[in-house]
């Protein structure tokens, strides 16, 4: 294989599509498409790392309350998604689509009662960069499809998600797991 150099404005920093909820000071519930999502851990628990770029309502909304839910897309709710990311919170609530949402079972936060996942966040420690801000959030819940079994493992192709990487892309396919692969 010979590569070639495309320059620095391209990104395969693959991501799964989450839809980010969360109330504003009057109770409102919004969601807001987000892909900069990732996991680390604090020496003492797992936090999920959350970056939103801009003005967006959301990010305002998770900055003055502390709270949100991730929701995670999956290819079904790719339309829920589309609408979410041509509205903006600032001009009103995103009501002309029909969605239904449900109150997080631990933390005061909108969830989408069509996804698969959903993680139930509070903000620990925030981090600005520019018009960025990253957020450290301490998973206080995670709500999955009742009708999966997890304990020996997640099989993606069940959430089915959208993974984003300047498109929108599916996972079609179970292949193995570690260890599958590489036989000594």
């Amino acid at each position: 294989m010979k590569r070639k150099s495309v320059g620095t404005n391209y990104s395969m920093c693959v991501q799964p599509t989450f839809l980010i909820g969360t109330y504003d000071e009057n109770g409102n519930a919004d969601f807001a498409p987000i892909t900069w999502l990732s996991v680390t851990n604090d020496g003492k628990q797992f936090l999920i790392v959350i970056s939103m770029y801009g003005t967006k309502k959301t990010k305002m909304n998770v900055k003055k309350m502390g709270r949100l839910s991730a929701n995670l897309v999956s290819t079904d709710m790719l339309p829920l998604v589309d609408y979410f990311g041509s509205r903006s919170g600032h001009d009103g609530n995103k009501n002309e689509m029909e969605y239904a949402v449900s109150e997080g079972e631990v933390v005061k936060v909108p969830t989408l009662d069509a996804s698969k996942w959903v993680y139930e966040l509070e903000v620990s420690k925030s981090i600005s960069c520019g018009a960025s801000e990253t957020f450290f959030c301490e998973i206080k819940n995670i709500q999955i499809d009742g009708e999966v079994d997890i304990e020996d493992g997640i099989d993606l192709t069940y959430f089915d998600p959208v993974i984003y990487s300047g498109h929108y892309h599916s996972i079609e396919e179970h292949l193995g797991k570690i260890g599958d692969f590489y036989k000594k």
